[in-house]
């Protein structure tokens, strides 16, 4: 894995989180319980802090970084989706950030908001909880609902178990050159929202 020590910031990352092999984190950076960092994300905590509460996720090619002297604060499960930009901002407890959103410096994103994709939220935005925020730039377009934030914590929790699948399962290995007659079946996760 690729964790740098940045003028004597080393990062702090809990046992039970994994950090991917091809991802980067770089100086004051704290990382809680049952985290997953995908490949290709970027956490540099060169200029300021960042905090990952227990249960967070930050996906493939995400990208978390600050102006200097800021925190980013990412409270418990928060869900970064693929892609996402988070810069300088706060992102509330069970919040999902959608793929390739980008949230600017001074954000505040209340508890249990979802991001849409390709959203960008402008600096210095104030989003109640339970928001959903979608468009460029972003707007509030409806409240999140009782399904809808069951269906969100209910994909959070399967990153949540991530981590130990990747700690017993995940190693380099040789490709395969046929298809086995015994390859095992995928498994069930859970259904996507509907509508």
């Amino acid at each position: 894995m690729a964790i740098y020590e940045f003028h004597g910031f080393k990062p702090v990352i809990d046992l039970s989180s994994f950090v991917h092999p091809q991802a980067a984190v770089t100086g004051n950076v704290i990382i809680g319980k049952d985290c997953y960092i995908g490949p290709g994300a970027a956490l540099r905590g060169d200029w300021g802090q960042i905090i990952l509460e227990d249960g967070c996720n930050v996906q493939e090619n995400c990208i978390i970084h600050m102006f200097p002297g800021i925190t980013v604060l990412l409270k418990e499960g928060s869900h970064i989706g693929h892609g996402a930009i988070i810069h300088g901002a706060t992102i509330g407890k069970n919040c999902l950030v959608g793929m390739n959103a980008v949230v600017m410096d001074n954000v505040q994103l209340g508890d249990e908001s979802i991001v849409g994709a390709l959203t960008l939220i402008k600096e210095g935005e104030i989003i109640p909880p339970r928001s959903i925020v979608a468009g460029n730039p972003g707007k509030i377009i409806k409240q999140v609902t009782d399904e809808m934030l069951a269906w969100k914590t209910e994909g959070t929790d399967l990153y949540q178990k991530l981590p130990a699948e990747c700690f017993e399962t995940l190693r380099p290995c040789e490709p395969l050159r046929t298809i086995p007659e015994d390859l095992p079946a995928q498994p069930a996760f859970y259904k996507p929202l509907k509508g």
